[in-house]
């Protein structure tokens, strides 16, 4: 039996509660409830996060393994590399962190994740993380070429920790130049781990991974009390934490 939600003062369940493995819907802890500021920092202070569908009430979800990118580990492939080239030798593409928040959202929700039919990013979700963009807690960083919004990601971020949470991409490799830009954001204010939520080829081939909830619960405690970034611009010379150590052949 899940939790539910019914009064706004409710709080979320332990998630040693939540499905395990092999259930019907492995990792989902709760029921219920509202998408407000507080509801939401509560969830991911506790590495808990909502997902549902138009129709449903919103539930909230907890999966055991997590998958994570450890920002060291991030591995940077060789056709990236070479896009990533051109990326700075061309003045028609640019880097821009929350220029688009509100069309980086929408332009997620219009693209369904790996392996599901439909989006998971109702109106109501879009609402809920615009406004929290507007207090400073989430970010969208964007890759742009002529001026055209081509593929970007956004997600939260609460102490040294940053959860994503979507991405899109309508030019080959955009979203990946934007996920790059995030890690060396990451390297650059000591965020040690992306929360990627739950396992995917894509993520995996640039060096995400599973790891146990109790780890992943952990690691969030450990860097939430840090304080926030306060500079949330782009800057060329972030890129010089893409160095050969973290790549798959030599860097770009």
């Amino acid at each position: 039996m899940i939790t539910w939600l019914r009064e706004p003062g409710d709080a979320l369940p332990s998630t040693v509660l939540a499905l395990p493995p092999g259930s019907d819907a492995p990792g989902l802890l709760a029921a219920g409830g509202e998408l407000t500021p507080a509801r939401l920092t509560e969830a991911y202070s506790k590495g808990v996060f909502p997902w549902y569908s138009e129709g449903q009430p919103v539930l909230w979800w907890s999966p055991d393994p997590r998958m994570v990118l450890l920002t060291e580990n991030f591995k940077l492939s060789r056709s990236l590399r070479k896009t990533l080239q051109h990326f700075h030798q061309s003045h028609a593409c640019e880097l821009r962190i929350d220029s688009a928040f509100r069309r980086v959202i929408g332009a997620c929700a219009s693209a369904p994740r790996e392996g599901q039919n439909g989006t998971w990013i109702v109106p109501e979700m879009v609402e809920a993380y615009c406004a929290w963009h507007a207090l400073g807690k989430a970010h969208s960083f964007e890759t742009w070429i002529d001026g055209e919004l081509v593929g970007g990601l956004y997600g939260v971020s609460l102490g040294r920790m940053f959860f994503g949470e979507s991405m899109f991409s309508h030019r080959t490799d955009a979203s990946k130049i934007a996920l790059a830009a995030l890690v060396c954001f990451c390297r650059e204010h000591a965020i040690p781990m992306i929360d990627c939520q739950q396992h995917t080829g894509h993520l995996a081939s640039m060096g995400a991974k599973e790891i146990p909830r109790a780890e992943f619960e952990a690691r969030v405690a450990s860097v939430l009390g840090a304080p926030p970034v306060a500079d949330w611009s782009y800057d060329l010379r972030l890129w010089r934490h893409l160095k050969p150590a973290a790549t798959e052949d030599n860097g770009p």
